[in-house]
């Protein structure tokens, strides 16, 4: 099947509306779409075709935004490199690709030379063919490259702007890398919708605060560490501000407890790269009724418990990430209640099994972090000769104060069965390692040794 060009019909519908506001300047959808043009002429001209791997070098902001399109008008496959990765990472993941992009294209058609047939992508886009090559966070072992399909892109839009009540005037506020799927599908989402993405190079606290109070910002994607920097620097009432969207990871009820006090509407949203991205999210129009609540899946998305275990399935996921019996399996533990609302307790390789008990870590983590002296925490299993694992929780204070380690098993003690309260609780100095999406590194802690 073939839809109309995204950006091709954003800029006949709305050429003079602004599509990318970023560090190195602002740009319409006319402008984006004239420099498209010219970058996917100058890739041509630089050996690119259809269906080949053209790996992006580049930040978030106007270059990135116009080579990310020049490889969808040329049906090229984009390849986000997260530009902060140290050196041998980025160049595994430009691997295979038969452009490396490190900086920015011409914006001059004139310039690549010669004349070139019109990009395909100007008449349209096949949903089935590869869109983007997008990885994962790495939080336990090395980036996977997942392959996502132009319907892949287009269903996820779909589905995110029924649950969002889209509106035409949107300024969506990216804070998080482009070269993840969260960053990435909000430049995609206002494409397809000819509505404005306001991308931010880096999380800055005071940066982005100044722009949810001063920049008309109707909706910001955020993980629970971002939000928490945001109300700890003094976010209160945001005056456009329709939703918050925050995922990536557990959201403690403390934090959730805070952004309602502080009257931010917060949707609290599941997601994951093979499904590009969101799966389940709070629809705004729960939020009107007040409070945050576990979302349901997307439109046009499925979901499912087997053994513990979330499956997701539709038309968002991945085609190599289904399994032969036509599901998703995430890896991820959760439950469906009887709303249909997902909850997500943590990840079934992170499972602690201690004295024959299962253990999620993330559920652990959530109760340390609703302590008023708690900053973060991080649960891991330590070898243990009698119980096989013991639950160990290395725990971040807030600045300025010094919880006692009794206090906080006690304060365990009143949420969670016996078997999950930590044996051992260590304080250390933060941060606790975290992906630039705020995800924890799992693979980078380790239970401290005890004895």
């Amino acid at each position: 099947m073939v839809v109309e060009g995204w950006l091709a019909r954003a800029a006949a519908g709305r050429p003079g509306h602004t599509a990318l506001q970023a560090d190195d300047g602002a740009c319409t959808y006319g402008e984006l779409l004239a420099a498209s043009r010219a970058g996917a002429q100058e890739l041509h001209a630089r050996g690119a075709r259809r269906g080949q791997r053209v790996a992006i070098a580049l930040p978030g902001g106007l270059g990135f935004a116009q080579a990310l399109h020049a490889c969808l008008l040329l049906g090229a496959v984009a390849v986000p490199v997260d530009v902060r990765a140290p050196a041998g990472e980025q160049r595994r993941i430009s691997a295979g690709a038969g452009v490396v992009l490190d900086e920015p294209l011409s914006r001059d058609r004139g310039r690549s030379g010669g004349s070139q047939p019109e990009p395909e992508g100007l008449r349209g886009h096949t949903l089935d063919a590869p869109a983007v090559v997008m990885h994962t966070s790495g939080t336990s072992g090395p980036p996977r490259a997942i392959e996502l399909t132009y319907g892949n892109l287009l269903w996820s839009a779909i589905g995110s702007a029924a649950a969002l009540d889209l509106d035409a005037d949107e300024r969506w506020l990216c804070a998080m890398p482009v070269c993840h799927v969260g960053g990435l599908s909000i430049l995609v989402r206002s494409a397809i919708y000819a509505t404005t993405a306001v991308v931010h190079g880096r999380f800055e606290a005071e940066r982005a605060l100044a722009a949810l109070r001063e920049e008309r910002i109707t909706l910001v994607s955020l993980v629970a560490t971002t939000l928490t920097r945001l109300l700890d620097a003094g976010l209160a009432r945001p005056p456009s501000l329709r939703c918050a969207l925050t995922g990536g990871g557990p959201v403690p009820e403390a934090l959730i407890a805070r952004a309602a006090e502080a009257e931010v509407p917060l949707s609290l949203t599941y997601g994951l790269t093979e499904a590009c991205s969101q799966v389940t999210t709070t629809p705004l129009r729960e939020l009107a009724r007040g409070g945050s609540a576990p979302g349901p899946p997307l439109f046009c998305t499925r979901i499912a418990i087997e053994e513990g275990e979330i499956l997701v399935g539709g038309p968002t996921v991945a085609p190599a990430a289904v399994a032969g019996d036509g599901w998703l399996h995430t890896g991820d533990l959760g439950r469906i209640d009887e709303r249909g609302r997902l909850h997500v307790t943590g990840r079934r390789s992170e499972v602690i099994i201690s004295g024959g008990e299962n253990v999620a870590p993330a559920e652990v983590e959530a109760v340390l972090e609703a302590h008023p002296d708690v900053l973060e925490a991080a649960v891991v299993g330590r070898a243990d000769g009698e119980w096989g694992e013991a639950v160990t929780a290395l725990v971040v204070a807030r600045p300025g104060h010094v919880p006692g380690l009794q206090e906080l098993r006690d304060h365990c003690a009143g949420s969670l069965a016996p078997y999950k309260v930590p044996r051992e609780i260590v304080l250390r100095d933060g941060p606790l390692p975290r992906t630039r999406s705020g995800k924890l590194v799992r693979a980078q802690l380790k239970a401290p040794r005890v004895g």
